[in-house]
């Protein structure tokens, strides 16, 4: 199954602009100072970049521009997320508000199709003829290799670079579990191509990807089991804000099975079985599909990195911290070599290399505050130290909480379930982490990503104002929290005196 499939207008003028079957490769003229292997996001901010200050530039892709981000991940999943959501408003807004709605039905065939029309319509931004006409890049359409040090091929054409750029991404790991993949399992490679709602979903993986499926097929309609073989769910986050969206998920249906094996899958008739072990407990689970959101692999196959001099793990292709590979020529960005596997981390790593590869610069990857965002509803926006993280650091910490359940606009939008909890070095008030658990996280998160970026303590946070009525006051809450710390037994003892002698 392609995500171009199904092989509608919308999916049609997808490919039309992202790996346009009329393509012709340009023909090589000279040494470019830059060969970009790879058209995610990474790929073509790197392309883009060094177009627009000048450079002759190469950009390589041998699937579709746009990567996974635009075809097959944040794109398509925030749309059927934000759907979901929509339906879960309306089964909820008698209880919730008094609105009544009646019986609410999700037309899944349309959701999907509303999907693949908004895809569409955002991907002339990625398209190779506004790369090659527009920005000036050389778009080639095909496999690209390196067979040297300083040359790149692709489609029979010999590229010669000053400067390369590996930006190959990651796809779905497959996960060796005997007969799932002949049963037809999907990834996040081919859900978005369903077109019937199924009725019996299973999810393997309990990480963000697969939490976000699993709630918006809930939402859909669809009976859902979650199974991991790890307890909690997203194992990764603040256990605090994973419990609350496991309550979440359980709330709209999804049956979650921690820590059973899985021995095999079988198809019998339509169906796919299942077989689970738990302690030696066997147990069968029949559903009608499973999606494995398992971990990503990096895409290094193929790509001649031992011609090039260029070292790779299993994890991806190894650089330094200003992601240079051990060919100095070549340079890596995006998933392919990324611990934190994001697309505005592939973006800002594109960055560095634009600036390290193009002008000896010596940006460094690790002076990044990375924030991220699992988008479940609840969502979980988290920022820099975990508490462990910072005690492993030897870094001592002071925690301020506050609860969606005491601002005003939380409980006027029904969204109480969460919380704004930010970490500060102790006795200071430098931000070292923060989680944020609320309906628009993502969003929130980005003032105490700026603030930790910045060097904006918490006290500052505090001084400055929030609109009212708004979620966001929370964070500027936790900051009147720290101030209040600062009010000392003796401080206060001096203000008491200073009061009273005012009412002389």
């Amino acid at each position: 199954m392609s995500f171009f499939d199904p092989p509608d207008e919308y999916n049609e003028t997808l490919k039309s602009h992202v790996f346009p079957a009329d393509w012709t490769n340009p023909v090589p003229d000279g040494k470019y100072n830059l060969v970009v292997i790879g058209g995610g996001t990474a790929g073509l901010i790197c392309a883009s970049g060094a177009a627009g200050l000048g450079g002759k530039v190469a950009l390589i892709e041998r699937s579709a521009l746009g990567g996974d981000c635009l075809n097959v991940g944040c794109v398509p999943s925030k749309a059927l997320i934000r759907t979901a959501r929509a339906a879960h408003e309306a089964r909820t807004a008698g209880e919730r508000f008094g609105v009544r709605t009646g019986e609410v039905k999700v037309d899944f065939p349309a959701v999907m199709e509303r999907m693949r029309r908004l895809r569409a319509g955002i991907s002339p931004a990625d398209s190779a003829r506004r790369y090659s006409e527009e920005l000036g890049v050389d778009v080639y359409l095909g496999e690209g290799r390196f067979t040297s040090p300083d040359r790149v091929e692709v489609d029979g054409r010999a590229l010669r670079f000053a400067r390369a750029v590996i930006a190959t991404g990651a796809r779905a790991a497959r996960i060796p579990i005997p007969g799932l993949w002949e049963s037809g399992a999907l990834s996040n490679e081919s859900v978005f191509s369903l077109t019937e709602l199924p009725k019996r979903l299973a999810v393997i993986g309990a990480g963000p990807i697969g939490c976000e499926l699993a709630q918006a097929f809930a939402r859909f309609g669809t009976e859902v089991t979650l199974l991991d073989n790890v307890k909690p769910i997203l194992n990764r986050e603040d256990p605090e804000a994973a419990a609350i969206v496991e309550s979440a998920l359980e709330a709209d249906g999804v049956t979650i099975k921690y820590e059973y094996e899985i021995t095999r899958v079988e198809e019998r008739g339509q169906d796919k079985v299942i077989f689970l072990d738990k302690g030696g407990a066997q147990e069968e689970l029949v559903v009608d599909e499973i999606l494995v959101g398992v971990g990503r692999a990096p895409n290094v196959d193929g790509l001649g990195l031992d011609e090039a001099g260029v070292e790779f793990t299993k994890h991806g292709v190894v650089t330094n911290d200003c992601l240079q590979t051990s060919n100095k020529r070549i340079f890596a960005a995006g998933d392919i070599s990324l611990k934190f596997k994001f697309t505005h981390t592939a973006d800002a790593s594109a960055r560095i290399v634009l600036q390290n590869a193009l002008f000896y610069g010596r940006k460094k990857l690790s002076a990044l505050t990375i924030p991220w965002c699992t988008y479940t509803d609840p969502e979980i926006g988290h920022v820099g130290l975990s508490p462990r993280e910072a005690e492993q650091q030897g870094i001592e910490i002071e925690t301020f909480t506050q609860e969606l359940a005491h601002v005003d606009r939380a409980i006027l939008d029904g969204e109480t379930e969460g919380f704004v909890k930010v970490h500060v070095k102790k006795g200071t008030p430098e931000i070292v982490g923060a989680t944020v658990v609320a309906a628009h996280a993502g969003d929130l998160i980005g003032e105490l990503s700026l603030a930790m970026t910045n060097g904006i303590g918490l006290n500052k946070i505090a001084s400055t104002i929030h609109c009212y009525p708004t979620q966001a006051e929370a964070i500027k809450r936790v900051g009147d929290a720290y101030n209040r710390t600062r009010l000392t037994p003796f401080v206060a003892k001096l203000f008491k005196k200073l009061m009273a002698w005012q009412r002389r």
